[in-house]
């Protein structure tokens, strides 16, 4: 049987937790590149749009919690990106910009962050 220490566990945990965000940034970028490749208001966009929302929704959430263990400077510089990010995909969803290129260089920043 193997005995881990509490450290080693939470280690683990840590590293995986980190994984899954930069999987799902990966596949944000990934929709989000295949949108900007389209013209118009497309069925890509519509997908990238609303994936990315997910995801950063859920990562504010997660900054809010009490236990989060970010620093609380760091959470909110966070917070802003997230809440920039929010910002420019409702502009695309209401045809008031194709920034697409600056969410994905904004998103590949924090995913590259994530090591």
């Amino acid at each position: 049987m193997y005995q881990f220490s509490y450290a080693e566990i939470m280690e683990d945990g840590v590293a995986d937790s980190k994984d899954r965000e930069r999987q799902v940034l990966d596949r944000s970028i990934a929709l989000l590149e295949a949108a900007k490749q389209q013209k118009g208001y497309s069925r890509e966009a519509i997908e990238a749009i609303y994936f990315t929302r997910r995801v950063w929704i859920r990562f504010i959430e997660d900054l809010r919690t009490p236990d989060n263990q970010l620093n609380e400077e760091l959470r909110a510089n966070l917070i802003s990106i997230a809440i920039w990010i929010l910002n420019e995909t409702e502009k695309i969803r209401k045809r008031e910009s194709s920034n697409f290129q600056g969410i994905i260089d904004i998103t590949t920043i924090i995913r590259d962050g994530l090591k």
